[in-house]
């Protein structure tokens, strides 16, 4: 995300607390790898995720989010062949969601994969009038047993919405913090893996802690820097989502 805010303001500044805290998607979708996968299907037209590195951008079409995936599909030429990149849970929600038939890259969410439906039907056992809240990089098992699918802004704001004072959050459980302090008056119950582990925290979000926030403030660095033709052509698919979006 750091990338993508230096790829719509190149002429701010951009500081990363922590330069390894990436992300599994984006480990799982090289460049050289995504440009061979391009290669084979000349003919197609390429849609990336937005949790991608700006490299795999700037090879692409149109970037997307999880709260638009399904709209930008939709607005596509029905005829047009599309690849879409490089979750392939969210890529199966949005074929559902639009009736698209997608070629997906194989990558996945760490967080989101971990998650267990036995986990959850215990749960739902348990707490039988509580809505389950999941996020579309879930696997598809998993969606089919929600009652609201969304991004994690449109599932915080459904949480607010619903009449129902308990939900089963089915996504990185930093958004339960969100919840609570929405409406601390429901229950959010948090998901967990197999055999009950935390294994659904995202280990590249904890490691941009408190500490490392202040010291990159209060010694402006890391600063993230891009090679300037990487960010224009990334900028391409990025303002090709803006505007498609208005």
């Amino acid at each position: 995300m750091a990338e993508t805010a230096k790829i719509l303001c190149p002429e701010k500044t951009v500081l990363l607390p922590d330069f390894d805290a990436g992300c599994t998607l984006a480990d799982d979708c090289q460049p050289d790898d995504f440009q061979e996968f391009l290669d084979k299907h000349p003919d197609h037209f390429a849609i990336s995720y937005i949790n991608c590195s700006a490299a795999v951008k700037a090879k692409s079409d149109l970037i997307c989010t999880s709260s638009n995936a399904v709209d930008l599909v939709k607005q596509l030429p029905k005829d047009l062949p599309i690849l879409f990149s490089p979750d392939r849970n969210l890529g199966r929600w949005v074929e559902r969601q639009s009736g698209r038939k997608l070629t997906l890259w194989p990558g996945r969410c760490l967080v989101h994969e971990t998650f267990n439906e036995e986990s959850l039907i215990k749960l739902k056992i348990k707490y039988p009038t509580a809505e389950v809240l999941a996020h579309p990089e879930c696997q598809e098992n998993l969606l089919d047993l929600a009652d609201f699918i969304g991004s994690t802004s449109k599932l915080l704001n459904y949480s607010q919405k619903s009449n129902q004072d308990k939900f089963l959050v089915l996504t990185e459980p930093g958004i339960i913090h969100q919840m609570r302090l929405k409406d601390p008056l429901k229950t959010y119950i948090e998901v967990p893996g197999l055999d009950g582990c935390s294994c659904n925290e995202c280990p590249y979000m904890r490691m941009n802690t408190l500490e490392k926030v202040y010291k990159c403030l209060k010694e402006m660095g890391p600063e993230l820097k891009m090679d300037e033709n990487i960010r224009a052509m990334a900028y391409k698919p990025m303002k090709k989502m803006l505007d498609m979006s208005n």
